[in-house]
């Protein structure tokens, strides 16, 4: 508010502790030091740090650790991710195939589970395919009987049902006809020895392809016969 005697100043108010200027006496250039410094000023009265800025960064030797850690263990995961992709590029692996290797490169095991974790996520880990495409390969191609191919599938630690589901693909005429046809191939090979010789000799050749009993006796007895072989034995 302004009156005829000039603009009044509104009323200030001073903190507890500190005298107003206008009654402190100020020091005269004669005082002495004691009498100077017992005067009040903010930096005693609010403390020495009063205006530091606020800082809520950690330390510079923890974040430097952290930093650390968080680059090793992302070394350690590209590592695993590199040695998994070179193994599935020679062949197809089972998890437990790739989880040893991996294991075998001293990778730590929570690293080697989250790699094959991501690898199942993207499809390029699956023991249900593995074991669709063993079957077709080892008994179309190399004429492998169901118990070889589920023996070499358990050794490569594929859960059995996969392996059951696997098998669906092959029935006991398929079984029957493959084994025919590697008994009448084989005996053309035997002409010289006795027609005893010759029936152990292929029962054993079937027999380690993984046939059972009975689909071996069908197969040696179409194989031997002169209207299928033509061979005559000693």
């Amino acid at each position: 508010m302004v009156s005829g005697d000039g603009p009044k100043l509104a009323r200030v108010s001073y903190l507890p502790g500190v005298t107003p200027v206008s009654t402190r006496e100020k020091p005269s250039p004669e005082s002495s030091p004691a009498e100077v410094a017992a005067l009040p000023d903010f930096v005693s009265f609010f403390g020495a740090e009063a205006d530091a800025e606020p800082t809520d960064s950690m330390p510079s030797d923890v974040a430097g650790e952290s930093g650390s850690v968080e680059r090793s263990s992302t070394r350690r995961e590209v590592r695993a991710e590199n040695v998994s992709m070179h193994a599935l590029t020679r062949r197809g692996m089972s998890r437990w195939e790739l989880e040893k290797t991996l294991l075998s490169r001293e990778l730590d095991e929570e690293v080697v589970e989250a790699e094959l974790d991501r690898l199942e996520g993207v499809g390029l880990l699956d023991d249900a395919t593995l074991a669709e495409t063993f079957v077709r390969t080892q008994h179309d191609r190399k004429g492998l009987g169901r118990g070889a191919i589920t023996a070499e599938l358990r050794r490569r630690h594929i859960d059995q049902e996969h392996i059951d589901a696997a098998l669906e693909q092959v029935d006991d005429d398929d079984e029957q006809t493959r084994a025919t046809e590697l008994a009448v191939k084989r005996a053309g090979q035997l002409s010289s020895y006795d027609l005893e010789t010759a029936k152990r000799r292929l029962h054993g050749f079937l027999s380690r392809r993984g046939y059972s009993s009975a689909v071996v006796r069908a197969a040696i007895d179409e194989a031997l016969s002169p209207r299928s072989s033509g061979v005559r034995f000693r």
